[in-house]
């Protein structure tokens, strides 16, 4: 007997076996399989000693998530000078709590902080072929697509308050400053242009002249935030939200962003250019998941330590 389309039954049960193991090694390992990317960005004044800046991004955390909680806590191992956090820090309405514990020695240091859709709203169940088709499309988020009707609302203000308390900077359409016992930094952020709740014209006008450095923060990384911002001459974007296509290709790459953001820049440090100016950007590929699709493939999850040195 042969399978319908004229497939074997061994072919079909051979494919049926491979994509079962797939699924069982992106969501039973490789979603749990958390890295820290190292990256060197040459972008200080000359004579200014380096940065180290630790980026979170994209936790999405879930109540049970002992692996992920243990894993953030470990971070503050690293001692950077600060921590900025990218966003999209829920994927439970409950999860405020492990979230808070995660991130408890990481509040200890120095942070800004930006936030994204899932901060706001619950994650939604949706068929994963919806990216594709809206990328083909060109829709993205509430960018294209109609507002989002009946959405649950995540207790994003539990997560703000405790930053503030912890001193960490909140850069939702707002500058803001940290001062580092030998620096003053200076720092833009906008709130999630996934949603559109970005206001740029709230923050523009560039890099603060009395500040020893300045950069940008975004959750979403737009190309109107990323053109924005190079426009404006911020020498450094960082940035979340694609979770560095979250289901790869190896070999090959992402196929999709979740943004108009081209997948050659998906995850990792690259540049962005614009009349004659020119930014570097870096997207963190995040550690976490939608609770409904906690699967990664050739994507592993990460957080990342960027080591800011002088321009040559």
């Amino acid at each position: 007997m042969r399978a319908r389309y004229g497939l074997p039954l061994k072919v079909t049960a051979g494919i049926a076996a491979a994509g079962a193991v797939g699924v069982a090694y992106a969501a039973g390992f490789e979603a749990r399989s958390f890295r820290l990317r190292r990256v060197t960005v040459p972008v200080l004044p000359r004579g200014m000693r380096p940065i180290r800046i630790l980026q979170v991004s994209d936790i999405h955390m879930v109540a049970g998530q002992r692996k992920k909680r243990a894993w953030l806590q470990s971070l503050a191992g690293l001692r950077p000078d600060f921590v900025v956090n990218t966003g999209d820090n829920l994927s439970d309405t409950e999860g405020v709590p492990e979230l808070l514990d995660a991130l408890g020695p990481l509040m200890d240091f120095p942070g800004v902080y930006v936030f994204g859709s899932n901060d706001y709203y619950g994650p939604r169940l949706r068929n994963p072929a919806r990216y594709l088709l809206e990328k083909a499309q060109g829709k993205h988020g509430l960018n294209g697509n109609p507002p989002v009707v009946g959405a649950v609302h995540n207790p994003w203000e539990d997560i703000r308050d405790a930053f503030d308390a912890a001193g960490w900077v909140n850069l939702t359409n707002a500058r803001g400053r940290l001062k580092l016992p030998d620096l003053e930094l200076a720092f833009t952020g906008l709130d999630d242009p996934h949603i559109k709740r970005d206001r740029y014209e709230r923050v523009a006008g560039g890099p603060e002249a009395d500040a020893d450095f300045s950069m940008a923060v975004v959750h979403a990384p737009y190309l109107r935030t990323l053109d924005a911002f190079t426009a404006d001459g911020y020498p450094l974007v960082l940035a979340g939200h694609t979770h560095g296509g979250q289901l790869c290709i190896p070999f090959y790459g992402a196929l999709v962003t979740n943004c108009d953001l081209d997948t050659d820049r998906v995850k990792g440090l690259s540049t962005h250019e614009l009349a004659g100016n020119r930014s570097y950007l870096h997207v963190s590929a995040g550690c976490g998941t939608n609770r409904f699709t906690p699967v990664r493939f050739a994507c592993p999850p990460e957080a990342t330590l960027l080591t800011l040195t002088p321009a040559s």
